[in-house]
């Protein structure tokens, strides 16, 4: 007879519309265009969603230097790119389709338009980030300081006439940004903000469903990549709000049920680029140990749905 366990199922989980546009994005080019199509950089940061666009002829790669000229499509991810990036694939005469998600394109251009206004940018995010190389990237050098935690402020020596503003990374952990922002107005009292915070509508939302679910958790796991931002965080978020076993699984395959003896309540989510094929994949692996009981936590419906770029729409 198998041990009972309940899953807690945070809802909203999984793909976000961002994500969900930009592999569409990818598979309609391929319809399209035939392969190969080429993605600079993964597409969204899973390894099973970039496997299965490889499998279908997508190529993936890190430099626009790697593409041949043979007129084919390439792709910019869902992350943004830099806009040297962008004249670079000008220059070359690339037919060139941009994944970026609406909402870091809304930090882009709410970068230009504060430094149009003469003010220095302070940006929060994880250097070396995509997506923080895109949105510093779009202003000349020296014009945005990224900043990290909290203790990344003293180092801030701005003139007490300089005009300030500041912008975020998508994907991090509110609570930690709340603290970097509340530090930030402290130290900086006329600093701008966004006119609408920056942290997107799917972080926020599987953040608030992950905290739902982690104080009632045994073990709460996470589906998602090691190098996807939103991911990471949500671990965290676990970790921070009651479940002393928060932990990142990529695939079911990962995971030691055996290590679970004893448990009666898993929590489970995916980040924002985890398709729910892995969530099922996952459930269906715990059955195999427990006499396994769902029980889905909702803490709001997501309806967002952003438009695929015209050269790509069915006509």
């Amino acid at each position: 007879m198998k041990p009972p366990l309940t899953i807690l199922l945070a809802a909203p989980r999984g793909f976000c519309a961002g994500v969900d546009r930009a592999i569409q994005i990818v598979e309609l080019a391929l319809k399209k265009y035939g392969a190969p199509i080429y993605v600079r950089h993964e597409i969204v940061h899973n390894k099973f969603v970039v496997d299965s666009l490889r499998g279908k002829g997508a190529v993936f790669v890190e430099s626009l230097n790697e593409i041949p000229d043979d007129g084919k499509p390439v792709i910019f991810s869902a992350h943004g790119v830099s806009k040297n990036v962008t004249e670079n694939a000008q220059k070359r005469k690339m037919f060139y389709i941009d994944a970026t998600c609406p909402l870091v394109s809304k930090v882009h251009r709410e970068a230009e338009r504060y430094h149009k206004q003469g003010c220095i940018i302070i940006l929060i995010g994880h250097e070396g980030h995509p997506e923080v190389i895109g949105t510093m990237g779009q202003l000349p050098k020296g014009a945005v300081f990224l900043i990290e935690a909290v203790k990344d402020i003293d180092n801030l020596h701005f003139d007490c006439e300089q005009r300030l503003a500041y912008c975020t990374q998508t994907t991090l952990s509110l609570d930690d940004t709340a603290n970097i922002i509340k530090t930030l107005r402290m130290r900086f009292p006329k600093i701008q903000e966004p006119h609408k915070e920056d942290i997107c509508y799917a972080t926020t939302n599987r953040q608030a469903a992950v905290k739902a679910i982690a104080s009632r958790s045994d073990s709460l796991l996470v589906i998602g990549s090691p190098n996807s931002s939103n991911s990471n965080r949500l671990v965290e978020v676990a970790a921070l709000h009651g479940c002393s076993q928060a932990i990142l699984v990529q695939r079911a395959n990962e995971i030691d049920w055996k290590a679970f003896k004893g448990m009666l309540t898993l929590g489970l989510s995916a980040g924002a680029s985890a398709p729910d094929i892995l969530v099922d994949e996952v459930i269906k692996s715990a059955r195999m140990y427990f006499d396994v009981t769902i029980e889905e936590v909702s803490i709001t419906q997501e309806d967002v749905c952003f438009k695929i770029p015209k050269v790509l729409e069915i006509t």
